[in-house]
């Protein structure tokens, strides 16, 4: 069964591919590379041992998103990562954030809506819920008004998705709301690989560990927190990559009752900024260079996931510790300065 991973050599997007194809999937990867690199192919070789399709594809372009469908009408199910995500970035340039979240969605779906049967897993986020009321976070929870442009794009990724769903009975759907993925696969052969300064805390923190930071910025110690600093639910990548494969093989089978659904994706527990470096510290046997500074403008202070939906419908749950995960993450930043 051929399934079509758009973004599939971007941190996510890879391991996801790994996975469907240790299950047996033949998977087909669209990238534009313009956050990822062709190299990953190699790492995803040489782990499953077979190569996956590759089309180095603009899905702005939209004659070839169409032209791509034309010579893949055989595709059963679509996981769309495709998408930019830094937070900082899409308050500068909204448009290019809109443009290339929005559009790109809507061509994938116009031909997804026009198949006999399709399946689309959406890579959605976490931002959608803003600064819970209440904590652990449910399914249920009111979408907030977005913090970002790129909050707004999961935000109304989503809509859209619903509304096309609603409309189109072929179409069946599940949006994946992340929590804060990192660690990179076991073999070490793929991971976290950010371009410029890193937006995410784990990639930063193992980079100061390597010496490529001079020091980590922790911002605030005066949040209502255990220890002051915000708290996050952090998950391991491959667990993550796994609640992809369980979501399209519940469209596919057709064990879904909706034909538009949303799951958390998380660990259940929050950990503190501290916590994270404590994590790395004790993993690594290196102290962290790190100070705090002021609080950062647009964080939320607590996220964490109620994951009992997740666990009871899809049959999953996250398997990797914190710890497991960070010496991962070392392990992999480590091997890529070697």
């Amino acid at each position: 069964m051929k399934i079509l991973v758009t973004g599939g050599l971007g941190f996510i997007g890879s391991h996801t591919v790994v996975e469907l194809q240790n299950e047996g999937y033949e998977v087909v990867i669209i990238d534009d590379c313009s956050n990822s690199s062709e190299k990953v192919l190699e790492g995803i070789t040489s782990i499953t041992g077979k190569t996956p399709l590759f089309e180095k594809i603009d899905l702005k372009e939209k004659s070839k998103v169409e032209d791509f469908f034309k010579r893949h009408a055989d595709v059963k199910g679509v996981i769309h990562f495709a998408a930019s995500k830094a937070v900082g970035e899409s308050v500068e340039k909204p448009l290019l954030y809109y443009e290339n979240n929005i559009g790109t969605l809507v061509y994938l779906l116009k031909e997804l809506a026009a198949k006999n049967k399709a399946s689309f897993i959406f890579s959605s986020s976490c931002t959608v819920y803003g600064q819970a009321d209440e904590m652990p976070i449910t399914e249920s929870a009111p979408v907030k008004q977005a913090e970002s442009p790129y909050g707004n794009t999961k935000q109304m990724g989503e809509e859209i998705i619903a509304d096309t769903c609603k409309v189109n009975e072929n179409l069946n759907a599940i949006a994946l709301r992340y929590f804060n993925p990192m660690g990179a696969h076991p073999s070490v052969m793929i991971g976290e690989l950010p371009i410029g300064v890193p937006q995410n805390l784990v990639p930063f923190i193992t980079q100061t560990g390597a010496g490529l930071r001079e020091q980590l910025s922790v911002f605030g110690d005066d949040y209502p927190t255990p220890d002051g600093t915000c708290v996050r639910d952090y998950i391991y990548v491959v667990d993550l990559a796994k609640a992809h494969v369980l979501a399209l093989k519940r469209l596919l089978e057709g064990d879904n009752s909706d034909n538009y659904d949303v799951f958390n994706v998380g660990t259940g527990k929050g950990s503190t900024v501290l916590e994270v470096i404590k994590s790395f510290e004790k993993v690594s046997g290196k102290k962290l260079n790190y100070k705090i500074v002021d609080r950062r403008e647009g964080d939320i202070t607590t996220a964490y996931a109620d994951t009992t939906k997740a666990n009871e419908v899809l049959g999953w749950k996250s398997q990797y510790s914190l710890d497991e995960a960070m010496k991962s993450a070392w392990d992999w930043e480590q091997k890529i300065r070697s």
